[in-house]
């Protein structure tokens, strides 16, 4: 009888294609994975490392899964995992596995269940990149659409981010890879591809000295099928404007941008290590509306950065009212390790920073709030192509996303109409706005 494995993957949708690809080995080395860790032999853990509270939820998530499965071998894996391989103090884990280099679980696996001891493996990339291994057998998403990961590290150093110590330097896909990826999802029935990694302006600047994510995009578009592309994470100082005219010219991009603008006073902006403006960063969404009437902006804003005055958090309402972003995510500086603004501020002095800066961010979200009900509206009385993703039972509604909101993170459609299969693609109207989603009726089916 085959043994059974349990994943419960934490953080962004990077670490979520790390995880699919590792349910792929180890279903190499006959494990059936489960839905119940109580019913497994081995869980894993993928843990993300990113900052203080995600650190958090990823101990206590090994502390519940050893309460509920006291016999099963628990590797702790992923981003913390890789950080803090050296110094882990986890006796609750068998196993702690770094994520650089994923191909080799499965001998973790085999050699940890003949220890006794916990064993520890935090291994560095293969020198060869095409030589990373990527292969997916199962997608976490709910039907219709997956990831695809260009890249891994990052190059920028932002003075707050840890990544490039979690992931290391910039490290792009071979292209070839990258292609054989996506057309094996688009022939496996896959609607909508979500292009993802940490900078994707800056895929293969480490292998030619400039970016090729046009000329892969452009590939990626001449591949046979009915899907959709939809880029997520561009830093802004380093955006491609041609990027806005090959939108307009290639119907199976959507017009949907994810520029983490972090913030908008120059003072911060400057620490930070970035090198824009508000004044920048408005007149690059200025372009792309203008070019693309239909595009939707999603960004994602940082408070209590070292130094943040109550003048600089000014700035940064103003800003996010000006610019009147479609989506937005909000975040408290966490202070890390071995980061450039991890002296810029004491433990004692920020700890009095995040009790103001929750403050502000509660101000900032309700400003959005209103924002993103208003931008709504203009959906209401048209239609669109919407991907179902759930089916809810009983019911004939099901949910799923218009090309405005992107997977996890954005609002999402509430669609009323008969046999509606997940996976798939129907056309609805959009009847009204509810709070962040909409609410829309499958064409033909019915009335008001």
């Amino acid at each position: 009888m085959s043994k059974k494995f349990y994943m419960e993957s934490l953080g962004c949708s990077k670490n979520q294609v790390d995880a699919e690809v590792i349910i792929n080995l180890l279903k190499e080395k006959g494990y059936e994975i489960t839905s119940d860790p109580v019913d497994s032999d081995l869980i894993f853990i993928n843990t993300c490392g990113f900052i203080q509270s995600a650190k958090e939820e990823a101990i206590e998530t090994l502390f519940n899964l050893r309460e509920v499965a006291p016999n099963a071998k628990i590797i702790f894996g992923g981003c913390l995992a890789q950080r803090y391989s050296e110094i882990l103090e986890l006796p609750e884990a068998d196993g702690i596995f770094g994520n650089r280099d994923l191909k080799q679980i499965g001998d973790f696996v085999e050699k940890m269940e003949k220890e006794e001891e916990q064993i520890v493996y935090s291994p560095e990339y293969p020198e060869d990149p095409s030589d990373d291994y990527y292969s997916r057998s199962t997608i976490l998403n709910f039907p219709g659409a997956a990831y695809l990961k260009l890249s891994e590290g990052c190059n920028h150093r932002c003075a707050f981010c840890a990544i490039p110590i979690i992931r290391g330097p910039l490290r792009s896909r071979s292209k070839n890879q990258i292609l054989d990826e996506a057309k094996s999802l688009v022939k496996n029935g896959i609607k909508e591809i979500n292009i993802i990694a940490q900078d994707l302006a800056a895929f293969g600047t480490d292998t030619t000295g400039k970016s090729q994510l046009l000329p892969l995009l452009e590939e990626i578009c001449e591949i046979e099928g009915d899907f959709k592309i939809r880029l997520l994470y561009i830093h802004p100082d380093a955006f491609p404007k041609e990027l806005i005219k090959f939108v307009q010219t290639h119907d199976k991009v959507l017009p949907y941008f994810d520029i983490p603008f972090q913030h908008a006073a120059t003072p911060i902006l400057r620490k930070m290590g970035r090198t824009g403006t508000s004044e920048s960063y408005y007149n690059l969404i200025k372009e792309i509306r203008e070019s693309l009437p239909d595009a939707v902006i999603r960004t994602t804003l940082m408070l209590g950065f070292p130094g943040e005055t109550e003048e600089d958090v000014k700035t940064l309402l103003e800003f996010t009212k000006k610019c009147k972003f479609d989506w937005m995510g909000s975040f408290i500086y966490s202070r890390e390790e071995d980061t450039r603004a991890f002296d810029m501020i004491s433990e004692e002095d920020h700890k009095k920073v995040i009790s103001r800066a929750k403050k502000d961010q509660k101000k900032l979200e309700k400003i959005q709030e209103k924002i993103t009900s208003s931008n709504l509206q203009k959906f209401v009385g048209n239609v669109y192509e919407a991907l179902i993703e759930e089916k809810i039972e009983g019911e004939d509604l099901a949910i799923g996303r218009i090309y405005s909101q992107a997977p996890e993170v954005d609002g999402a459609t509430v669609i009323m109409g008969r046999n509606l299969k997940p996976g798939s693609i129907v056309k609805v109207g959009i009847r009204k706005v509810n709070g962040v989603d909409l609410d829309a009726v499958v064409l033909g089916e019915f009335n008001g």
